[in-house]
């Protein structure tokens, strides 16, 4: 399955564990987050005011 900004956290999370770091780093705490299993990373990082193509780049995956 392929990550995209529209993947879910939890997605992510499955796919590619090594994303916690980076989630972290960009001060998320996604990874207990109960609204993380549903929330799409393209959301999340608005919620958070991140900007999408950073986040995305760091994580590696296509937006």
């Amino acid at each position: 399955m392929a990550i995209t900004a529209d993947s879910t956290i939890l997605e992510l999370l499955q796919e590619k564990p090594e994303s916690a770091d980076v989630l972290m780093r960009f001060g998320m705490g996604c990874l207990g987050c109960a609204i993380g299993r549903g929330e799409s990373i393209r959301q999340a990082a608005a919620a958070h005011g991140i900007p999408l193509e950073e986040l995305v780049a760091a994580l590696g995956i296509e937006e």
